[in-house]
């Protein structure tokens, strides 16, 4: 497995540097990583309506949409990001790739102490409290799988950065992000408080990944790598057509909070037809939202239209854990 320490903390170059390494190695990958405070927002999700926009404009920080799903996350330098990209197992569902990728990093709190546990669909939590968000995105047989580590975030710029959405919460005890999340540092054992900060901390943790097998090998970009992410980071990942241009108003709007994560619908109905369509939301996916977008165009706003045209595909791959019931009730609310 090729080990990756990356210390720029540039969060174009860093989102950058994820999908090359994803669609241009074929080599098990290990990446730590950090960025200076910034806001990533899932590949699906309605940037404008995830954000605290005159936060984030008045402290100049930059938002940049990750190839992932899930929700939107708040970096600094006192988050530590892990990857991990390895071959996608045949059946596998986002769920189980959830479990084996984050089996390491609770591995390595728990040598130092630290008891914490994968929570849901996607969240790593101590004492109930969430310090990691995870996300995964397939591509040609590979996965890619990120998560955060909150070790010393700011929890302040944290809630000031994101906006929370009330029906993201309905039938959950939880009133804000600030309560549910906590950072690593604030459960170091005693002989550990001062000495570990988040530079020692991702130090350590590259080193307990890489004693875990003999394979594993400190790896450097070559500088064709580099030419080829800074292209990369500057024809898409620093633009406002890949970083805003995925959030639509359309004439027909609904969303919803569902198991599977929150669901929110834009279409143009012309003349009785769907004409656009987009979907958005934290949901995860194994194959694109586009292509389930394209199979709705041109099918008439009716239940019975709609519904067949969703028993035809492989709904699940494209919205991981949702029904055809459930999706009916966002698209054509009774």
């Amino acid at each position: 497995m090729l080990c990756f320490i990356d210390h720029t903390t540039d969060p174009y170059y860093n989102l950058a540097a994820e999908e090359y390494l994803l669609t241009e190695y074929t080599q098990p990958i290990f990446r730590l990583w950090r960025n200076a405070p910034s806001v990533i927002v899932g590949r699906y999700q309605n940037t404008s309506a995830e954000i605290n926009s005159e936060f984030v404009t008045k402290n100049s920080i930059p938002v940049v949409r990750r190839l992932s799903g899930g929700g939107a996350v708040f970096h600094d330098l006192g988050n530590i990001n892990f990857t991990f990209i390895d071959k996608k197992v045949e059946g596998e569902d986002t769920s189980t790739m959830f479990a084996r990728f984050t089996a390491p990093i609770l591995q390595a709190l728990r040598q130092i102490g630290i008891i914490a546990t994968l929570q849901g669909r996607n969240d790593l939590t101590i004492n109930g409290r969430k310090f990691s968000g995870n996300a995964i995105c397939v591509h040609s047989g590979r996965v890619l799988q990120h998560g955060t580590l909150l070790f010393s975030a700011s929890m302040q710029n944290l809630s000031e950065a994101l906006n929370t959405r009330p029906e993201k919460f309905i039938g959950k005890s939880v009133k804000s992000n600030i309560s549910r999340v906590t950072n690593i540092s604030d459960h170091l054992p005693p002989s550990l408080h001062a000495s570990m900060n988040s530079e020692s901390f991702m130090d350590y943790l590259s080193g307990f990944i890489m004693s875990m097998g003999k394979d594993y090998t400190i790896a450097q970009y070559s500088s064709s790598d580099i030419s080829a992410i800074e292209y990369l980071k500057e024809s898409k990942y620093r633009t406002d057509s890949w970083n805003w241009g995925y959030s639509p108003k359309y004439a027909f709007e609904n969303h919803a909070k569902l198991p599977c994560g929150f669901i929110e619908v834009f279409m143009n109905v012309d003349k009785g037809i769907i004409s656009d369509c987009k979907i958005r939301g934290d949901y995860f996916f194994t194959a694109p939202t586009e292509d389930l977008e394209s199979s709705l165009k041109g099918t008439l706003h009716r239940y019975e239209d709609i519904y067949d045209t969703l028993t035809k595909i492989p709904l699940t791959d494209y919205i991981s854990g949702i029904d055809i019931d459930s999706l009916m009730d966002v698209i054509l609310p009774r």
